[in-house]
Formats: C-alpha cells, sequence, structure tokens
C-alpha cells in the first residue's frame, strides 16, 4: 500500500462534486493509506464552510472520511523543497514527515516543484493514470 496525502484542493473538489477527483478520493481509501496534515484538514473545513457553505450533512461527511485517515500534526520542520507559497510549502513539509510517498495536488506551486521533491507530487490525473497502471 502506497501511503498517499491529498492537497486541500483535491479534497475539496471530491466532496463538491462528482467527478475525477472524487474518483480519486475513494481508490485512494480503497487501496491506499492516507496521510492527512493537519493544515490540509483545517482548510478543507475552512473552504467547505465559509466558501462553499456545506451543509451540516456535509461536513459531517468529511469528518466521517478524515477518521479513517492517519493524521499529521502541524509540524515545524522545514520542507525539503522551496515552494514559492508557504502555505504549501508546509503541506508539503507535513506529508513528508508524515511519511506520505505521494503527494496530490493540482496546486501550481506544488506541481512546479515535483522534480525537485522527495516525495513524489502529482496531478490528480497523473495519479489516477499511475493507479490504473498507466505513466504519468
Amino acid at each position: 500500500m502506497t501511503r498517499v496525502c491529498l492537497d486541500s484542493n483535491v479534497w475539496v473538489a471530491a466532496f463538491a462534486a462528482r467527478g475525477l477527483c472524487a474518483d480519486l478520493l475513494a481508490l485512494v481509501l480503497a487501496e491506499h493509506e492516507l496521510v492527512v496534515p493537519e493544515v490540509v484538514a483545517e482548510e478543507v473545513r475552512r473552504v467547505l464552510t465559509i466558501k462553499l457553505n456545506a451543509t451540516d450533512a456535509a461536513l459531517s461527511s468529511v469528518e466521517a472520511v478524515f477518521d479513517r485517515c492517519e493524521f499529521v500534526p502541524r509540524g515545524r520542520d522545514p520542507s525539503p523543497t522551496v515552494v514559492r507559497d508557504p502555505d504549501d510549502e508546509r503541506v508539503l513539509a507535513d506529508a513528508f514527515a508524515g511519511g506520505a510517498e505521494i503527494l496530490v495536488s493540482g496546486d501550481g506551486d506544488l506541481l512546479a516543484v515535483a522534480a525537485e521533491s522527495p516525495i513524489r507530487i502529482l496531478s490528480p490525473r497523473a495519479f489516477i493514470t499511475l493507479a490504473r497502471g498507466g505513466t504519468p
């Protein structure tokens, strides 16, 4: 089993609409270990509550999924790779500290440093391709 971390944008997309990210989340839950940095969980809760006005039932669904995951507390260790956005740098640092092997993100700042990162950083589509046996 691969240890996978999903960035907040993937989580939000998975809960906001049916589609690629929802399928990706289901795949990761079924076939991999899902690592969730606390910083990601906080951002998902904030975006779903404030920006998307999620219902209590929707938020309960998110929490139920979070309960099935391994949480990584907010760390202090520096990111193994410099990222333009300090918030993204914290996500990468905590994913790395939590032992994630792959970070799935749609964020351009994280995808831009994928070649320098000690853990694989893949777009949602690239992860699905990899999971299905293809080359991302």
